[in-house]
C-alpha cells in the first residue's frame, strides 16, 4: 500500500497537456515570423542595428570618450564648440555630435 501512495503522490506532478491543431501555412507564417525575430534580437546583440548617431551620451560617456576633464568639457559648451541637451542638472550629447566635433580637429596625414 505504501508504494501505491507513492505512485498517486507522482501522478498527482504530472501537468495536463492540451493539444492544439492550426492550419500548416499559419504554422509556416508563424515559424517565419519567429524566425525573423530572432534575427533582429541577433542584429541587435550583434550591435549592427545600433548607429552611434542615434544615440545620447551623458557627460561622463564624452569625458571618458574624449579623455577630457569636466571643466575641459564646459568650456567647451561655454564656447558653444560642441552642442548638448540639458535636463534639470543632467547634460547629454548626441553621438553624431561628438564625432563631428572629432571629426573637425582631424588631421590628415600625406601619404598615409
Amino acid at each position: 500500500m505504501g508504494q501505491f501512495g507513492i505512485a498517486l503522490l507522482n501522478f498527482k506532478t504530472f501537468t495536463k497537456m492540451e493539444v492544439i491543431t492550426i492550419d500548416s501555412q499559419i504554422f509556416q507564417q508563424l515559424l517565419e515570423k519567429i524566425s525573423n525575430i530572432e534575427g533582429k534580437v541577433m542584429e541587435l546583440k550583434s550591435g549592427k542595428e545600433i548607429r552611434l548617431s542615434e544615440e545620447w551620451l551623458d557627460n561622463q560617456d564624452v569625458m571618458m570618450l574624449l579623455n577630457v576633464s569636466k571643466r575641459t568639457l564646459q568650456t567647451y559648451r561655454d564656447e558653444r564648440m560642441i552642442p548638448f541637451s540639458q535636463v534639470g542638472n543632467k547634460i547629454y550629447y548626441k553621438a553624431k555630435d561628438v564625432e563631428k566635433f572629432l571629426e573637425k580637429f582631424y588631421n590628415t596625414v600625406v601619404n598615409f
